[in-house]
């Protein structure tokens, strides 16, 4: 399972709200909502996620392993 948990704690961190999230991304508050979800996302919307908080997809993302 992919978690997005750490997401909101890059974006405290560099100072972003899911508003500026979403105006410097360009992506819609269903994107938000799958994020907080941890549901699945296109690979472009976490390289804009990536380029916009300055990050790597370890700073946004984990795989936990389930038993």
């Amino acid at each position: 399972m992919i978690s997005f948990d750490i997401l909101w704690e890059t974006m405290k961190k560099r100072g972003f709200s899911t508003y500026r999230l979403r105006e410097t991304c360009l992506i819609d508050s269903r994107t938000i909502k799958r994020l907080r979800e941890n549901k699945s996302v296109e690979t472009k919307t976490l390289d804009k996620i990536c380029n916009a908080l300055d990050c790597s997809v370890e700073d946004i993302m984990t795989h936990i392993k389930l038993q």
